[in-house]
């Protein structure tokens, strides 16, 4: 399913590839983890008897000592975890040597899953690297070639390049800020200002270190933003805030806005299926 831009893949399909792949990587926005943590792909994933391997991407974004509090939280409720930053090409070796420790087996098949903005694209371009190639099926696991690209990363490992992205299951702020291009949004500003609240709930000085904004209400942010940057309504000159509204959901997804939650904000999510020891 399209949805302005982004390509969700369909719950059957992301079922569909899951029951043809040894491995599936789970791949998590390291600022807020369990906003982006999907429950509804968990349980395909433990139904279907597979391994998973939940990945803090865009972790530069964090301090490291937060990043490290993240993948402690998992790792004790029984989730094997790594975290790294994609777009940097930092942490795919240790990505790699995770993958081939809890593969059942090898050569192994993985699967690259995550909401968007996650990074998940840059995941899976780190692991193919600049010489992987599309490869044949894997013996014994036929339809690849119908509804997915295998790529073989090395000798040991190969990737499902998957159609699509997961539908976003989280509060309405995420399914809007991550289940929609930013310029298809009709209306940006609400969605804005309740990121702005987030925000602030949790970095208060954030839009006076990424903007020099010190104004505290989310309108009078997004009116000052507007102003900083010359955009104004052609006939009644007043701030264009839309535009505004925007650039602070892109500069979120970016980090050029300071925001992440550390494990002990947040309220616990529950107690994982087993499926044996985490990264340690």
């Amino acid at each position: 399913m399209s949805r302005g831009g982004f390509i969700l893949a369909s719950w059957s399909q992301l079922d569909r590839m899951i029951s043809r792949v040894d491995v599936v990587l789970m791949v998590l926005d390291a600022r807020d983890p369990l906003s982006t943590f999907s429950k509804r792909l968990e349980s395909i994933v433990r139904e279907r008897g597979k391994k998973l391997i939940l990945v803090l991407n865009k972790s530069d974004l964090v301090p490291r000592n937060v990043v490290e509090e993240w993948k402690r939280y998992f790792m004790e409720k029984g989730y094997t975890t790594v975290y790294m930053a994609a777009a940097r090409h930092m942490g795919t070796l240790r990505l790699r040597r995770t993958i081939r420790r809890v593969a059942p087996l090898l050569p192994t098949i993985v699967a690259v899953t995550g909401y968007p903005k996650v990074g998940k694209s840059s995941i899976i371009n780190g692991l193919k690297g600049r010489h992987s190639a599309p490869t044949s099926p894997y013996p014994g696991s036929p339809g690849y070639t119908r509804h997915f690209q295998l790529y073989r990363v090395d000798k040991d490992i190969l990737l499902v390049d998957s159609p699509g992205v997961i539908p976003v299951e989280g509060g309405e702020l995420e399914r809007v800020i991550r289940g929609y291009p930013i310029e298809k949004l009709e209306d940006p500003v609400l969605p804005a200002m309740k990121l702005i609240e987030r925000i602030m709930t949790y970095h208060p000085d954030a839009f006076m270190e990424a903007y020099g904004v010190s104004e505290r209400d989310p309108l009078r942010i997004l009116e000052e933003i507007a102003v900083r940057h010359g955009w104004f309504y052609k006939t009644t000159r007043e701030p264009l805030i839309e535009e505004a509204a925007r650039k602070v959901i892109r500069d979120y997804h970016d980090g050029v806005v300071k925001f992440y939650i550390r494990p002990a904000w947040i309220r616990d999510i529950g107690e994982p299926y087993d499926q044996g020891e985490g990264d340690r």
